[in-house]
């Protein structure tokens, strides 16, 4: 009897194995790296580093070596819910040579700004720049802007970047990110949403005004960026 006993034991632990292999197979550990306080969140592998939000970490980006912030703590995710197939490595934890590299760039944004506004002017371009960014090693040089239409840039890209000697991106942007970048406050009184938590803009249709019972007049269901309130698309979930 006791021999028979074990046999149901022993199969239930390899199942209880199979299962724990099979989980095992369609998870990766990632952790969560933030390049914006508002941005959007980036996955990476946290390889051996002790790491936990807050830290600064050195990754490679598309754009190049990039300094962000860890927001959420290495941990299991399901594969099929991150989307990649390469998960790069966390390089490195910042140090403080690495911060101050960080600051000294940021510290230069806004000059590159201005002097990229006298080019566009020289250069007669209807476009309204929002912002620069420089990538952590300084190799590239992004300026964001605004325009009602298409704009031949080509011309003011080979000026900058024989001005700033770094490669030069130009950026065209919707009127919700222009927000986004500068931040505000809404008719709620509170700062704007794009600005202070949400990372992705979801998309907000006169419908969800009208189930709603509110008035269909733009001016009173619109943000400061001119389009309709991303605050309709969470009352209609609800």
């Amino acid at each position: 009897m006791a021999g028979q006993d074990e046999q149901p034991e022993s199969g239930a632990n390899d199942k209880r194995q199979e299962n724990r292999e099979d989980t095992a197979e369609r998870t990766v550990r990632v952790v969560g790296v933030r390049f914006r306080p508002t941005g959007r969140i980036f996955y990476y592998d946290p390889a051996d580093f002790p790491l936990k939000p807050g830290q600064w970490v050195i990754v490679e980006t598309p754009k190049g070596t990039e300094c962000g912030r860890v927001v959420i703590a290495p941990r299991q995710i399901e594969i099929a819910e991150l989307g990649l197939d390469d998960l790069k490595p966390i390089q490195r934890i910042a140090t403080e040579d690495d911060l101050r590299q960080m600051l000294a760039l940021k510290s230069q944004e806004k000059k590159a700004l201005r002097r990229c506004a006298e080019r566009v002017e020289q250069h007669g371009l209807p476009m309204k720049l929002v912002e620069s960014e420089y990538t952590f090693d300084g190799s590239r040089l992004t300026f964001y802007f605004t325009a009602e239409e298409r704009v031949d840039f080509r011309a003011l890209v080979r000026d900058l970047a024989a001005l700033f000697h770094t490669r030069i991106e130009l950026r065209q942007i919707g009127a919700r990110d222009h927000a986004k970048l500068l931040g505000g406050v809404g008719m709620c009184g509170k700062t704007l949403c794009c600005s202070s938590w949400l990372t992705e803009f979801n998309v907000v249709s006169i419908k969800m005004a009208k189930e709603q019972g509110l008035p269909l007049n733009t001016s009173k269901i619109s943000g400061l960026c001119g389009r309709l309130m991303c605050c309709l698309a969470y009352e209609n979930d609800n």
